[in-house]
């Protein structure tokens, strides 16, 4: 079976700054991906190229088989995303929002169990704008994955959340994958990599300096270890 997403040799250039210099991963169904990198590594360039939210210079994105960039509406509805400022509507209420969304694709499963799980029921009646950050977390994850996507790119899923809302953001996203979907997510905790990932994707440099189970990239040194080694050396 091919990968859910596959990066091939990615280029991408700002001005005088090279945000990635040949990147390559892939990314496969029923398995979660955790991208780890430094801020300014390029992974986020990367992932928005995934999302057909910005154009490579070079090379070849593929998601689900197709361009991300020149993706219909079909292929999108595919596709999951979490971006980090959450792109909500700040005058929405969170179930409100969430039952637009989810008339927005076809065959979706309720709601319902999406807002149980994530504790969105707590402040259904509170607007996005009155919002603490951990529960706008919640509510732009739940947004993510109302659609039951094929893929779902999450940008620091579990940032801002308790210890109790990061186990259940953790455990909905096992089960996410577990269902058959490719979940690609950027993270900086080594924890939420090693408690979730089947395979880790480490960025340096706008390069990918690394890429295994836990257990390959662990093998000799633990991951933290094996991270600051790697991106100290590609910065």
């Amino acid at each position: 079976m091919p990968p859910a997403v596959d990066v091939l040799d990615l280029r991408k250039r700002y001005g005088d700054v090279t945000a990635l210099d040949g990147a390559s991963w892939s990314a496969a169904s029923g398995e979660v991906t955790a991208v780890l990198g430094p801020n300014g590594a390029g992974k986020t360039t990367m992932v928005e190229c995934c999302e057909g939210l910005r154009r490579p210079d070079s090379g070849t994105v593929r998601v689900l088989g197709a361009n991300p960039w020149q993706s219909p509406a079909a292929h999108r509805a595919r596709v999951g995303v979490m971006l980090q400022d959450g792109g909500l509507p700040n005058g929405a209420r969170p179930v409100a929002l969430l039952q637009h969304l989810a008339r927005l694709y076809a065959g979706t499963a309720p709601d319902a169990e999406l807002v149980d799980r994530l504790g969105i029921g707590q402040f259904a009646g509170t607007t996005v704008r009155r919002l603490s950050g951990g529960q706008r977390q919640r509510v732009a994850l739940a947004a993510a994955l109302v659609g039951r996507p094929d893929v779902a790119f999450l940008d620091e899923p579990s940032a801002g959340l308790d210890p109790h809302a990061r186990l259940d953001v953790w455990d909905l996203v096992r089960s996410v994958a577990h269902e058959g979907s490719a979940v690609v997510l950027t993270t900086h905790s080594f924890e939420e990599a090693e408690r979730l990932a089947d395979r880790i994707v480490i960025v340096g440099g706008g390069r990918v300096v690394a890429e295994g189970t836990l257990g390959e990239l662990t093998r000799e040194s633990a991951l933290e270890d094996v991270y600051f080694s790697l991106t100290r050396s590609a910065a």
